[in-house]
Order: C-alpha cells, then sequence, then structure tokens
C-alpha cells in the first residue's frame, strides 16, 4: 500500500510518501521553489518523492491531507462573528483568500492526473502532529504532546499512543495557546511570525535574570497569560489581535505594559528585548513542564513524543528532559506543518486501515535523510552547466582533505547524500568549520549567512564524546535538545557579565570552543553516529585525528532568508553568492577562487 501524505495552504507545505508503512521519501516545498516557507500546494515536493521512489502518481492508493480545511473554516468564521463587530474589519480580507483550492484537497489534486480508484482522506491537524511523533517513535506506547499555534480548534492536544492507535486525551482550544504567544513576542521582538521564533529563543540567554527594574515575566503573568497547573492557559485577549485583525498584537497595549514599542526589523537589539525574551522564554518552558506532567498522569506513561511547532524548541524540549518527568522522550524532527505530511500518512495507515506497527528497538527516520539524492552525473552535469571549476577526487582522499582545510580555518559547503528532513541541517546540507576559532562565528553570521550576529551554531559531535565535553549527555541526532559545556571547557565569565549587553556577551570568549558556545555554555547539539551517516561521521573522526576535537561546527547550508539548498544548482549558486572558501559535493572538490562566476547577476544569466 503505497499512502502520499501532504501538508499545504497555510505554511510549509510538504508531500511524503510511505509504502506498506515504511517511509520511503519526504520533501518540503520550499526546498524547489526557493520561497521560505512555501504554502503553495506542494507539486514540485510530490514530484520528487515520486522520482525518488520511482513511483508514477497513478501508482500512489491513498493521498491524505494533514488537516480538515471546513473545521478550519468553520472556526474562523465562529471567531470573527464572536467578536463581532470589531472582526467585520477582517471578514473582506478573509473570505477574498479563502477560494475552492483552500476548501477542497481534490481540487487540488484534480493537476495530478491521479488514479480515478485512490482513496481520499482527511486528517485533523494535531492527530497528523501526533502521529508523526509517535509512529516513527521506538515506544510501544507513550504520552504524545503537540503544541502549536494552532489547527482546526486546537492549540495544544495530549493523546496516548499505544500499538497502532492514538486516543486523544485532554486539548487546549484557540484562542489561548502558547505557540500564538510565542509569535505574538516574536513580533513584537522585530522577528518574522512563523520563521522567527527561533531567533527569540537564540536572544533568550542575552537576558538579565537578576534583574528586577522591570520584572516582564510577572506583568505577563499578572495581565496577559494565566498558567495553570495543568498546563492550561487563559490569554487575555486585550493584548492580542490575531482573532480580529492582521496583526498579532495590540501594539499599545503591548507599550503601555512594557514601556517600549515594537522593534522594526533592523533596530538594534537592546537589553530590553533581551529580558523580555528571557521571560517569555522561560514562561514557554513552565507550560510545557506543566503539560508533560499531566501527559504523564493522565496517559500513565514513562515516554513522552513531541510534534508540533513548539517542539521545534530544543531549550524547552531539554528542560522537559532534565525535570525528569519522562525516563524518554522523542521528538519528531519535522516538528512544525511540514511533518503533518508524514503524520497524516502514517495515521492513515496505522489507524484508518488498522495496519500493525513494527518496532525495531530505534526511531524510523533514518536519520532523517528522506529527502532528494543527486549522483556525481547529476552533479557533474550542474558544475558544468556553471562553468565551474571542480576536481573529482574519491572519497577517502575527500574527507582527509576537507578534514584539513577545516583544520586550517576554512568554511566549507558541504552537499552529500539525501537531503535532510526538517528545518536542521544534519551533515547533508551543511556549511562547516572549526568551532575552536574565535571569530568564525561572527564571520558566518555575517558575511556568509547574512544574519543577525546574536545566532548561535550547533557543534555536530561524535557521539561518544558526548558525554566528555557536555552535560547532560543527551543522544540528539536531531539538534532538539540543547546541553551544556563541561566546566573544565569553560573560561571564567568576568565581574559584571550579566550587565555586559549583546555586544560584550558576544564578542568575551566563553570557551574553548567559542564558534559553537552560547552566551550561557549551552549549544543546541547535534550526536553523530557511524550507522546513521557514516560520511559526515567519517570527517568529524578525521577532523578528530587531526586536531584532537571531536566536534565541528554545522550550520544549514542557506544565506539569511532562503530555504536550505536542495539542488546542486542551489548549493553553488548560494557558495559563490558568499565568502565560504571550498564547496564539497558529491566527489567535486571546488575551490571559491577559482570559479568564473562570482557576482549574482552572472547566475542569475543562467536561470533555467
Amino acid at each position: 500500500m503505497k499512502i502520499m501524505g501532504i501538508s499545504a495552504l497555510y505554511h510549509d507545505s510538504a508531500a511524503v510518501l510511505i509504502e506498506d508503512g515504511n517511509i520511503i521519501a519526504a520533501n518540503q516545498e520550499e526546498r524547489f521553489t526557493r520561497v521560505k516557507h512555501d504554502s503553495s500546494f506542494p507539486y514540485k515536493a510530490i514530484n520528487a518523492c515520486l522520482e525518488q521512489s520511482k513511483t508514477g502518481i497513478k501508482d500512489i492508493d491513498v493521498f491524505v491531507f494533514y488537516e480538515k480545511p471546513y473545521s478550519k473554516f468553520e472556526r474562523i468564521t465562529e471567531t470573527i462573528y464572536a467578536f463581532a463587530p470589531k472582526g467585520f474589519i477582517s471578514l473582506k480580507e478573509f473570505v477574498k483568500g479563502w477560494s475552492l483550492k483552500k476548501f477542497s484537497f481534490e481540487y487540488n489534486l484534480k493537476d495530478l492526473d491521479i488514479n480515478p480508484k485512490a482513496e481520499i482522506l482527511y486528517s485533523s491537524h494535531h492527530l497528523s502532529h501526533a502521529a508523526s511523533a509517535f509512529f516513527p517513535s521506538p515506544f510501544e506506547e507513550s504520552a504524545v504532546l503537540t503544541v502549536d499555534g494552532v489547527g482546526e480548534y486546537s492549540t495544544t492536544l495530549i493523546s496516548k499512543g499505544i500499538k497502532n492507535d492514538i486516543v486523544p486525551l485532554k486539548e487546549i482550544r484557540f484562542p489561548h495557546s502558547i505557540g500564538l504567544f510565542y509569535s505574538a513576542f516574536t513580533y513584537f521582538l522585530g522577528f518574522k511570525v512563523n520563521s522567527g521564533e527561533y531567533k527569540l529563543m537564540g536572544l533568550a540567554p542575552y537576558g538579565n535574570k537578576s534583574r528586577r527594574k522591570n520584572d516582564f515575566k510577572e506583568k505577563i503573568k499578572k495581565e496577559i497569560m494565566d498558567i495553570k497547573k495543568d498546563g492550561s492557559i487563559f490569554l487575555n485577549q486585550a493584548y492580542f489581535e490575531y482573532c480580529t485583525g492582521n496583526k498579532m498584537i495590540n501594539e499599545k497595549k503591548f507599550f503601555n505594559l512594557f514601556g517600549f514599542k515594537k522593534r522594526l526589523e533592523n533596530e538594534e537589539i537592546n537589553q530590553d528585548h533581551c529580558d523580555l525574551a528571557l521571560a517569555v522564554q522561560e514562561l514557554t518552558e513552565e507550560v510545557m513542564i506543566n503539560l508533560a506532567r499531566t501527559a504523564r498522569d493522565i496517559a500513565n506513561s514513562q515516554n513522552l513524543c513531541l510534534a508540533g511547532g513548539v517542539a521545534l524548541n530544543c531549550v524547552s524540549n531539554s528542560k522537559i528532559l532534565e525535570s525528569e518527568i519522562f525516563k524518554n522522550i522523542w521528538v519528531q524532527p519535522a516538528a512544525g506543518d511540514a511533518g503533518g505530511a508524514l503524520g497524516a500518512a502514517l495515521g492513515a495507515y496505522h489507524i484508518h486501515y488498522g495496519k500493525e506497527r513494527k518496532l525495531t528497538g530505534y526511531d524510523k527516520m533514518k536519520g532523517s535523510f528522506i529527502g532528494v539524492e543527486f549522483s556525481n552525473d547529476e552533479i557533474k552535469k550542474s558544475l558544468n552547466k556553471f562553468e565551474a571549476v571542480y576536481d573529482f577526487i574519491e572519497y577517502k582522499d575527500l574527507v582527509n582533505l576537507t578534514a584539513t582545510l577545516l583544520a586550517q580555518g576554512n568554511i566549507i559547503g558541504w552537499f552529500q547524500g539525501k537531503m535532510e528532513w526538517g528545518p536542521r541541517a544534519l551533515g547533508n546540507r551543511s556549511i562547516l568549520a572549526d568551532p575552536r576559532i574565535d571569530d568564525i562565528q561572527q564571520k558566518i553570521n555575517m558575511k556568509i549567512k547574512r544574519r543577525e550576529g546574536f545566532r548561535p551554531f550547533a557543534p555536530s559531535v561524535m557521539e561518544e564524546f558526548v558525554e566528555e565535553y557536555f552535560y547532560p549527555a543527551v543522544y540528539s541526532p536531531y539538534m532538539l535538545f540543547v546541553s551544556y559545556f563541561n566546566g573544565r571547557y569553560r573560561n571564567i565569565l568576568p565581574d559584571g557579565y550579566e550587565n555586559m549587553g549583546v555586544k560584550g556577551k558576544l564578542e568575551f570568549k566563553k570557551s574553548l570552543f567559542p564558534a559553537v558556545t552560547h552566551v550561557d555554555f549551552s549549544s543546541r547539539i547535534q550526536s553523530v553516529n557511524q550507522e546513521t551517516n557514516p560520511l559526515f561521521y567519517g570527517l568529524i573522526k578525521e577532523f578528530y585525528k587531526i586536531t584532537g576535537c571531536p566536534m565541528i561546527l554545522n550550520t544549514s547550508f542557506n544565506l539569511r532568508g532562503e530555504p536550505i539548498v536542495a539542488t546542486p544548482e542551489d548549493a553553488y549558486r548560494c557558495f559563490v553568492k558568499t565568502d565560504m572558501d571550498y564547496l564539497v559535493m558529491g566527489n567535486f572538490f571546488i575551490e571559491r577562487k577559482k570559479q568564473k562566476y562570482k557576482e549574482e547577476i552572472d547566475l542569475d544569466k543562467l536561470n533555467d
């Protein structure tokens, strides 16, 4: 049985193909259209899955949409009616934006020439999230917690997963949403909703925990959000406008409460912004820990599976882990809406059709390497199109050369094997560097990624060295938890460190590995093992032999505002636009200094 799950039409559209319950291919539309968080129907992602699996569209037995559009439409219209007459301002724009394409999954499938006998199913939004978390997990039974902005009506769902079924137990409903709460403050702090939440998370450690002049956390608790012990919340809608307008917040009320205006996107970040980010992050962690306790109690399980956009908050995930509420935690690497496509397909297979779920002792995500892949012949063809200068090198020598160049301080684009599924680059579509170099973080942020200087980078570390360098020693193959450098690798913080501001904290060398150490000594680590990704593991191992350092800096292969590169063409264009020194694609070794096309205008002339 071949099932295709699809998420689309809101943000992060994606397609996933499973066969007899096994994940065959998974791709996100943005990677092919080059539109960040693309919401359009994922025709390109669908075709990529079909080509990847050598499957024809008529071979697909079942198509499943990740949510119920009519229920979502009903919730939106009910909300507008409930807030009348205020909501009528947005009614016209809302109706204009809803077409037959948003109502009908079948309407979108018309262009695909599917098998007329194929069955078409609809999942619910949070059930799709729950299925994406539980069914690929290594657990026979588990509490399942899914938390995001909003689906049809639910903003949070606690379920119990057992064998091939998922039973909903408790929910929080719109408009009370920890996801929308977090997004509202993302907006207020000058970042984009549905894409900048991780920036707020990265900014939070710059907050001053000892500052009491403006206690933002207490103000939020008093005026905006009431947190219950079971994790349920009540949001004071006087401070928000997502129910009635096109903005997230009432900016006047936010100004009156916090004493400063919404930060503009290019406005300098000050200590108030950092302190507010810290308050929002800590309150989110409080809610998530309360929800986790409730999930354990009502599901009666020592295992937890997490999904939904809030499950990408790796700091919050780590707080749950450190609380020891559960013995085992597993997080879906594509926890956001793209992952709903996977959950829709798996939910149909196991729940709707009642198919047996077979456990293997480990998760079924294949290291999250389930996207498109390109042969050496395809890479060569792409390079020749750009008149690129390159060398073909056997992998053994290529790994040694790359590790040596990294140790010499070079920054390298690394494009190998199948593309990662989810928002993290895990060693196949990555930019790599030596984590021991003082200024490498700023160089990559400013001259390569072209993004905010405060943003941290992750270390990819050989799995057997995690305990030696980090505490707690977490198994984190998908970069979904943070850990902290052990004391012997830290530098002593100077007096007044809390009051040094963003620039001062950023410039101070906090550990022996400054490029991957955040201001609080934390790192969003990726533990790498030989079985899951032998080539990437081999590269880190070779780097370790040369330097004695068993980790390398790993960040996603893209520029700010762009999706991670998918194809060799994407990778080459990104490479020559930046100050990366070398690009390694398959067996091809490319040195930037030797390339003819170094300006974006030249590359545009070569577009297909």
